[in-house]
């Protein structure tokens, strides 16, 4: 896995992270293809990071997959407009922070064979739903969600109750 950082970029996080999942998954080269033709300054700024990160990794973009695409909140400059009487208001001018995680193509299939071997060995389910709330109600647990209805889940002496006081 190689990364790389773009720190204290002149963008809102809010309209790069609009293009970031776009990218998210896909192949670098495809990645980077479909960004030169995105009219956005974040495009232009994620692309070179992708490109960055293909480069620090020394992988070749053909081969490889973006991770991860995260955009960070970096400091706001805060400026001040003069309005009027005397006023000012404050005008707020976001920075962020852009993170390319890249996955070669060899280690995208060895994390895909561990996760493969763990959802193996977690596949045994144990115990009977009633029974582990009813445990669950012995150890202290205040409240246990229920699909239930009420009716079925009364004792059948309360059932009979209810049913008496209806009539």
């Amino acid at each position: 896995m190689s990364k790389a950082l773009l720190r204290f970029v002149r963008l809102s996080p809010t309209k790069a992270r609009l293009v970031a999942r776009e990218v998210q998954g896909l192949n670098a080269e495809l990645a980077l293809a479909s960004l030169e033709f995105t009219p956005n300054k974040a495009a232009k700024l994620i692309a070179k990071t992708i490109a960055s990160a293909v480069a620090n990794g020394g992988y070749e973009a053909k081969n490889t997959i973006i991770y991860s695409c995260r955009i960070d909140a970096g400091p706001v400059l805060r400026r001040f407009m003069p309005r009027a009487r005397g006023r000012a208001t404050p005008i707020r001018k976001p920075t962020s922070h852009i993170l390319v995680e890249v996955l070669s193509q060899s280690e995208i299939d060895s994390l895909r064979a561990k996760r493969s071997a763990k959802t193996t060995s977690n596949t045994s389910v144990t115990g009977n739903d009633r029974k582990s709330k009813a445990e669950a109600r012995k150890n202290g647990v205040k409240r246990v969600r229920t699909s239930v209805s009420k009716a079925k889940a009364q004792p059948e002496s309360k059932a009979k109750k209810s049913e008496t006081k209806d009539k």
